[in-house]
């Protein structure tokens, strides 16, 4: 079949063109790659590539029986290849044909394209997604209003193709997921849900974090409509939705972005530079023009076509750092080992965010404590917030310990409090923890099955009332016990089980107390958030603490007890006079524990020769935690 022969219409200008070139054109798909316009009734479709470097592309795909019957025309002056043509129709499947820059011909992904087919192909999608009448403006409105940082933000993370599953063994599709992971968002009170990559990539076993397809939903999870639908409905419930974007590597598969037209096109021109050895993929060349035009626009595109409230940027320490991987690697020409040109471009990136879209989050996995992460472009890489990965991996190592080793230990606790200031933190309880052999959250747990619920809630419990946002894996809030699998379903057994059921209704509750206290949350960013009360009962394993509203009266007491002692008449000092009451027990019957009643309320004692001038008596269950609100006090000022 041949393709007929149509005049170019132009509808991607010059300029647009030569501003992708330069790395200023942040709408770059509305240029390149696949474009539908009508001509005297007639639909035609545009298709560009940028392949600078190539001596031939031919168009091919289902309509022309895939032969070199549709030659595209170079642009000497931007090095994109374009063809019109009233051939193909909607959803044919296509390539691009190409002869790379030392004669191998190959066929290659369109990296524009908006749809794929379903693996185990990964050819285009002819494909033109019609506009949608959005109705969750009540929600966005806010989001502009209120800054993010000063409403409360617990994260429910989330592989979508591993949530649930069809008897078959099919993953569900956000179709599914709108009637049942939304519905499961609310009952859980999390506030957002954070999606594991969502674009396409060709092997689940990556997670998602290996894309070939920059502008297009993954095919295994529907259509790009049907992921509109969710994002909507989950506005429609107050759930803001978060998605993983990887802008610092990509897929090594040699029919995708790799060595585009024959030479170094998207990756850089070193070779230590362009592999990455740990992953076993590409790395972008972040100071290209071309490339920063590509990635800003991907970024832009899933905000603006998705109402995306949040994007967090995987890997960021292998973008600033040159001897991040485990490859060889050179130093930068001021002799150093930071990626300037990484570090440019996410610059860059959260600038451009936030003059078009302020509200959306930006949010860095990163692992050092090197490079100024949050805050202005000015001081810092700009982000809202940063991953706080010393904070996780500390408390894990803490919980997964004997209790008689911990009070040795219990810096373990105490040294995030050091640094917390520093930067703008999620607290991550992620993915990357429950797999690999590294077993689930509950089974880091010391000791046998109650006890390792009752720590798990103490975690919880520490995890929500420690300063910063809160992220949690799926499956860790009712405590599954087997490690994640990428390939199967969550483990909703469990919930057969009365204890696993209490988990999840601990969970919820938790949630829910954190959503309603503002004391956790509206001072977040100020050091008078948090005041500490005991730091250092290293033989107790007590730790204490108050965190403090907008309102003086507004305040939670923290106490965790970190060993399987019951600690009875445990005095706690206090800020000022009166009655206290308790709010929270981890260990209360409903949750999973033995105690039928709170305790009961306490009056303030006098405490002389300490940092408060009063302190009240409680029980402070074994391995439990307990929260204390001022039921009735009195505010004086300390001499």
């Amino acid at each position: 079949m041949k393709v007929t022969e149509v005049p170019i219409f132009h509808e991607g200008s010059l300029s647009e063109k030569k501003s992708f070139l330069t790395g200023e054109n942040f709408k770059s798909q509305d240029v390149l790659g696949i474009h539908q316009v009508i001509k005297n009734d007639e639909v035609y479709y545009v298709f560009r590539v940028w392949a600078p470097n190539a001596l031939e592309v031919y168009l091919v795909g289902d309509f022309n029986d895939w032969q070199d019957t549709a030659p595209m025309t170079r642009d000497e002056e931007t090095g994109i290849w374009e063809i019109t043509t009233n051939t193909p129709q909607q959803m044919d499947l296509y390539k691009y044909h190409i002869t790379q820059n030392n004669g191998r011909q190959i066929m290659k992904i369109d990296p524009f394209a908006k749809k794929f087919e379903k693996r185990p192909g990964n050819a285009a999608v002819v494909y033109t997604q019609a506009d949608k009448k959005w109705k969750d403006g009540l929600f966005k409105g806010r989001n502009k209003r209120v800054k993010h940082h000063k409403r409360p933000l617990n994260i429910y993370e989330v592989h979508a193709s591993s949530f649930k599953h069809h008897a078959n063994g099919e993953p569900y599709g956000f179709k599914e997921l709108k009637d049942e992971l939304i519905p499961y968002l609310v009952k859980m009170n999390y506030t957002h849900v954070e999606f594991m990559p969502l674009m396409e990539h060709p092997l689940d076993q990556s997670w998602g974090y290996q894309l070939i397809g920059y502008f297009a939903l993954c095919s295994y999870y529907g259509t790009p409509e049907e992921f509109q639908d969710f994002v909507e409905a989950c506005h429609l419930n107050n759930i803001g939705v978060i998605v993983d974007w990887v802008p610092g590597h990509f897929c090594v598969n040699d029919d995708a972005l790799a060595y585009y037209d024959g030479t170094p096109q998207f990756e850089y021109t070193e070779e230590d530079r362009a592999k990455n050895v740990r992953w076993g993929s590409i790395n972008f060349d972040l100071g290209k023009p071309e490339v920063q035009s590509f990635l800003i626009s991907s970024i832009l595109y899933w905000i603006e076509n998705f109402h995306i409230d949040g994007i967090r940027v995987d890997a960021v320490s292998s973008m600033i750092y040159r001897n991040y991987d485990d490859g060889p690697f050179t130093l930068n020409h001021e002799g150093g080992t930071s990626n300037l040109e990484g570090c440019h471009f996410l610059k860059k990136l959260n600038a451009v965010i936030k003059h078009t879209h302020p509200e959306v989050m930006m949010i860095a996995e990163e692992s050092s404590s090197e490079t100024k992460i949050t805050g202005s472009i000015e001081t810092s890489l700009g982000f809202d917030y940063k991953w706080n990965m010393g904070w996780m991996n500390d408390i894990l190592r803490f919980y997964e310990m004997d209790p008689y080793f911990r009070k040795d230990n219990f810096n373990l606790m105490t040294f995030s409090f050091m640094y917390m200031m520093e930067e703008r933190f999620i607290l991550p309880l992620s993915h990357d923890e429950v797999v690999h052999g590294k077993k689930s959250l509950m089974h880091k747990m010391w000791g046998d099955r109650y006890k390792q619920f009752a720590q798990l809630r103490n975690l919880y419990t520490y995890l929500i009332t420690h300063p910063g946002k809160k992220l949690l894996f799926m499956g860790s809030e009712w405590g599954q016990f087997l490690e994640w699998k990428f390939n199967e379903q969550l483990e909703w057994i469990d919930l057969e089980d009365e204890m696993n059921q209490q988990m999840q209704h601990f969970t919820s509750d938790l949630n829910q107390l954190y959503k309603d206290s503002g004391s956790l949350w509206e001072l977040e960013d100020e050091q008078e958030t948090i005041q500490i009360i005991d730091a250092d009962n290293k033989d107790q394993t007590v730790l204490s603490y108050i965190r403090q509203g907008k309102k003086k009266k507004d305040f939670m007491i923290v106490v965790l007890n970190m060993t399987p002692v019951e600690r009875k008449d445990f005095e706690i000092e206090v800020p000022f006079k009166g009655t206290y009451t308790e709010v929270w027990n981890t260990e209360m019957k409903e949750y999973g524990g033995t105690w039928e009643v709170h305790n009961s309320y306490c009056e303030t004692i006098n405490k002389k020769d300490s940092r408060f001038d009063f302190a009240v008596k409680t029980i402070v269950p074994a391995l439990g935690a307990i929260i204390l609100k001022p039921k009735d006090i009195k505010i004086t000022r300390k001499k």
